[in-house]
């Protein structure tokens, strides 16, 4: 029997799942809102229903995390999820505005092809195919190769759903062959008209690179300052509840912690209190060796690790089991400085500076060095100071006494409720949103006309020549009356 080759297994499975998703997306596209969020709430359903399952299935395949902490993860990206978007009009007439005589209808973009990470995968999948099918649009699943068959029990549980509810087949699928060339083919092929990529920089600038429309989302790098003005108790609590959840693994975790120097003293001793393992200078030395890879990338093996995992690979003799967080104290910033950069796993770094203005002017350098665009924390009970920071720090999210990991997708804040987070241009991203239906469609507008030619001309101090002069007289009138006053002078 002839063999073929996996990369040309991959693009032939890519270009069979493209071909059956055209499909479909030309029946998906004549249902209207009622039929869209029938079969919306029962991808819901199915995925809220195996929370459990697939969160465990996640665990095992990857690796990361916690499966407790994945539960809820793909509750949020089922049922959460579910909540944010099903009030929400996506197809048809969304808006008919009488006074501006403007209608506003919802058209779908087609063929979304979903870019899928190992460290979220099933709730990514719930949380995409939601959106996508919101928006009355097919999606295609390129999964990360380490987590390719969780992804996939979660593509057909949700499609399996979703057809019963009245879906076209073949409007849910995902690669089983994962290859790069099959990635690339799905992004670039013509079928697929928007590219919803959540990954590494190099995925998501892949992505943008493709030339088809893309939704990307940047890393995320968020430092947490925690102010003089804030409950230090619950700011420090609710770090670590961050920082710990499922190990890290959401990119919008607080990565390092800034305070005074005047506050030192006590949030040291309050992260103590909490499970916080402070490193002494060794001992962040070596750790530091284990959280970049010589190419400067972050090392998969600390990602949704424990702090147990994580000091047995560093060789952390000394690290007591009680401890929740590794924490190292750092002044410095820059590629080559581990701590300053993203760690999706408890481990953060500790800033301390002489005042309020060297803490912003320390965030600012932390966000552009990486993470610009993405989530800032700041505990304080000072509004003014609250919004001095906002105005000022390169983030689309600026939380306030919340959990930076649950805060930045909408769990614990009124933030649109998402697992894809725009970085906005400052950060290389198409959009600063929480990325939901409306993201994912276009919106035609049909506009009666207001006024005439002659009141243009009004609005812009002109005739009905379309000229205007400072006596109100028109271009060819002022010609006429030149004429007469040459004719009178040669009589």
């Amino acid at each position: 029997m002839e063999l073929i080759d996996k990369d040309l297994q991959s693009l032939q499975e890519v270009r069979n799942l493209l071909s059956a998703a055209q499909k479909a997306q030309e029946i998906l596209e004549t249902f209207d809102q009622c039929k869209i969020d029938k079969i919306v709430k029962a991808i819901a359903d199915a995925g809220f229903k195996n929370a459990e399952k697939l969160a465990k299935m996640a665990n095992e395949e990857t690796g990361f995390g916690k499966w407790e902490d994945k539960v809820i993860k793909n509750v949020f990206g089922s049922k959460g999820i579910y909540e944010g978007i099903k009030n929400q009009k996506t197809i048809g007439i969304l808006k008919d505005n009488k006074e501006e005589k403007i209608l506003d209808i919802g058209i779908p973009v087609g063929v979304i092809a979903g870019i899928v990470p190992s460290t979220n995968p099933t709730s990514t999948v719930m949380y995409k195919t939601l959106i996508a099918i919101k928006a009355g649009s097919c999606i295609v699943f390129s999964p990360h190769p380490s987590a390719k068959n969780c992804i996939k029990a979660t593509v057909d549980i949700l499609a399996q759903a979703a057809e019963a509810a009245g879906c076209p087949k073949g409007a849910i699928s995902t690669i089983t062959i994962p290859t790069l060339q099959a990635t690339q083919e799905l992004m670039k092929h013509p079928y697929t008209k928007l590219i919803l990529a959540t990954g590494g920089p190099g995925m998501v600038k892949s992505a943008y690179s493709s030339g088809t429309p893309a939704i990307g989302v940047g890393a995320g790098n968020g430092p947490a300052f925690i102010d003089k003005s804030a409950d230090l108790k619950m700011a420090v609590k609710r770090i670590m509840d961050s920082k710990t959840f499922d190990n890290g693994t959401i990119c919008a975790s607080e990565q390092s912690i800034m305070v005074e120097r005047c506050m030192e003293d006590k949030v040291v001793a309050e992260f103590k209190a909490q499970g916080g393992y402070f490193l002494d200078t060794e001992e962040a030395k070596q750790l530091g060796n284990f959280i970049l890879r010589p190419s400067g990338s972050m090392n998969p093996q600390i990602v949704g690790k424990s702090v147990e995992h994580i000091a047995k690979l560093a060789g952390l003799t000394r690290v007591p089991s009680s401890a929740r967080v590794l924490i190292a104290k750092e002044t410095r910033i820059g590629h080559d400085v581990p701590y300053s950069r993203e760690k999706l796993a408890p481990i953060l770094a500790f800033y301390v500076e002489e005042n309020v203005e060297a803490v912003l002017k320390k965030a600012q350098e932390i966000l552009i060095l990486e993470g610009r665009g993405h989530t800032f924390c700041i505990h304080a009970n000072d509004e003014e100071l609250v919004k001095r920071f906002a105005l000022k720090i390169p983030a689309s999210r600026i939380l306030v006494n919340t959990l930076g990991a649950l805060g930045g997708v909408g769990g614990t804040t009124n933030l649109f409720p998402a697992l894809t987070l725009g970085c906005g241009a400052v950060g290389g991203s198409s959009s600063s949103n929480n990325i939901g239906p409306i993201d994912l469609i276009n919106i035609k507008r049909v506009a009666y006309g207001v006024k005439e030619l002659e009141d243009l001309r009004r609005e812009a101090g002109t005739n009905q020549t379309g000229s205007c002069c400072s006596n109100g007289m028109g271009t060819e009138n002022l010609v006429e009356e030149l004429v007469k006053r040459i004719m009178k002078e040669l009589i």
